[in-house]
């Protein structure tokens, strides 16, 4: 019996372009609250492909969307629907993915892995989320095992209830700390949109109401001025006397994302940027009941594959599901709070988190900023994951002079170690 010839080959991966809608409140007054969820993917598809004219659209090979709550318009295999609703060949396949909050970042992985083994050479890969649609949880039926068989604790189940307990294990962040960067979040934000650079990663979404037809150009959840006065008359909803409020954690919020990836030969080949290259990543289990302590071992496992240090990290793109979270990952690296290198731009406090979309909102911005920052060579993009999970992925700057990507054609240098 004859053994057939592999079509595979190990291959760089690189992430080309992402955008994403603005974020918006969910609930009937927010911006989207009469805007389809998989119009959200569509416009951030179409842009996306309008802003990088020299991909034929005939050459995506897959388009990966996730969404945590698959059912109603972020339902029926999303990935497929948006696009054959964005006006990509009807030869293009798709398909939807879950992982609560980091669904966008492993619909990156997953394809990714895909290129990197040869069988995919331009992928597109997003996520959304309408939490204003599809409150999270909706029609989800927990077996009643988890908590008869006491497989998690009750707070496990309640995503503010594991914050609570995050910092019952770090007594040291106080409430003061995350409020304090809660409210630094804000201000980063602020400043990073007065410079252009927020403007810069969205894309303008018609939006329809009783009051007729508007336009969303800038994010709906930002609170620029607050104070840590203001934060500390907040409640605390998950416990009494508590320290999580709806100031030093993400909102409820209603967006989507999109990226392109390629294989950096196929990226030289047909004259597509290269905004960074994939050097690895990591997914980690956890505890569910302080499920925002997975960044860290999610991060450990990836910096012990690569044989990188948290020093070499340049810039860190940590999404701020609960500002304790992103907290407990800086105390257990020795970074301070307001380091410099970390969410240069404000994060998910700020600007809000959509859940499943939020992974490639960080690599997008992550991107930008390597291309202001060709002193930094590595990046990290991290996010805490419902019911226990971390997730990371390092990047490398194609702009730093010691990039170890495929070079050109007609160039004589070769590509070079990951470390």
């Amino acid at each position: 019996m004859s053994v057939p010839a592999s079509t595979s080959s190990q291959r760089n991966v690189v992430f080309v372009d992402g955008i994403r809608t603005p974020f918006g409140k969910a609930g009937p007054k927010g911006i989207y609250a009469d805007t389809r969820a998989d119009d959200l993917v569509v416009k951030a598809i179409r842009e996306l492909l309008r802003k990088n004219p020299n991909l034929p659209p005939e050459r995506i090979d897959e388009v990966a969307i996730a969404a945590t709550t698959q059912t109603g318009d972020q339902g029926l295999t999303i990935g497929r629907t948006s696009a054959l609703l964005a006006g990509l060949p009807r030869s293009v396949p798709g398909f939807a993915i879950d992982r609560m909050c980091a669904g966008a970042m492993t619909s990156v992985t997953t394809t990714g892995s895909g290129i990197g083994f040869g069988q995919y050479d331009v992928v597109i890969a997003g996520g959304v989320e309408h939490m204003g649609r599809h409150p999270m949880g909706e029609g989800v039926d927990p077996n009643p095992r988890f908590l008869a068989d006491k497989l998690v604790d009750p707070s496990a189940l309640v995503m503010g209830n594991t914050a609570e307990n995050l910092h019952d294990r770090f007594p040291s962040i106080t409430k003061d700390r995350t409020d304090a960067y809660a409210v630094a979040s804000q201000e980063k934000y602020d400043a990073a949109k007065k410079a252009g650079y927020i403007a810069d990663t969205l894309v303008p979404v018609a939006t329809k109401s009783a009051a007729g037809w508007g336009l969303a150009t800038e994010d709906e959840p930002p609170r620029p001025g607050t104070t840590v006065e203001d934060l500390a008359k907040l409640k605390t909803p998950f416990r009494p006397a508590g320290r999580v409020t709806a100031g030093n954690a993400a909102g409820l919020n209603d967006g989507a994302t999109a990226a392109i990836l390629a294989g950096e030969d196929t990226a030289h080949e047909l004259g597509l940027n290269i905004g960074m290259r994939m050097v690895g990543f990591s997914f980690a289990g956890v505890d569910p009941a302080v499920m925002g302590i997975g960044p860290v071992p999610a991060t450990e496992k990836l910096l012990g594959r690569t044989g990188l240090s948290i020093s070499d990290i340049g810039l860190f793109e940590i999404n701020e599901a609960f500002a304790v979270q992103v907290l407990a990952f800086l105390e257990h690296y020795g970074i301070a709070d307001d380091d410099p290198r970390v969410n240069q731009w404000g994060g998910a406090i700020a600007c809000g988190h959509p859940l499943a979309s939020s992974g490639v909102r960080l690599m997008t911005q992550l991107s930008r900023q390597f291309a202001q920052r060709p002193d930094v060579r590595y990046g990290l993009t991290t996010m805490c994951i419902g019911l226990g999970m971390g997730g990371t992925v390092i990047w490398e700057n194609p702009n730093h002079s010691d990039y170890a990507g495929v070079k050109p054609a007609g160039t004589t240098e070769t590509a070079g170690a990951a470390k």
